[in-house]
């Protein structure tokens, strides 16, 4: 089962997270050399089209170290409210595996 967690983004700002995958039984890092990941973000489950792609890259393969990233371009393009995301990572044997989902919350910008 995924992680749950709750991010904020502000509309116009550099957006940035970094996460870490382990085991939670042995509490130690896992290996993610070869793998690749990816993230959307949506309005609903029932959203044809994503609002928005999140950059992934992963920053530290052999300690399981991802950063989910957008620009200020990105972020200013996409409209204040609460969407849903998720981050899903693809094996080499092509298996897939959501690692996080949650709720993203894009707080509006003042200043443009």
């Amino acid at each position: 089962m995924a992680a749950y967690v709750e991010l904020y983004m502000d509309q116009g700002a550099s957006f940035s997270n970094i996460i870490n995958i382990n085991d939670d039984i042995t509490n130690s890092d896992i290996d993610i050399s070869g793998y690749s990941v990816t993230s959307q973000m949506r309005r609903s489950y029932y959203s044809s089209n994503a609002s928005a792609n999140i950059t992934c890259t992963i920053t530290h393969a052999p300690s399981g170290e991802i950063t989910l990233s957008m620009t200020p371009q990105q972020t200013a393009n996409i409209r204040a409210g609460r969407y849903l995301f998720d981050v899903m990572m693809q094996a080499p044997d092509s298996g897939s595996l959501r690692l996080l989902e949650g709720i993203i919350t894009v707080t509006p910008r003042v200043t443009k």
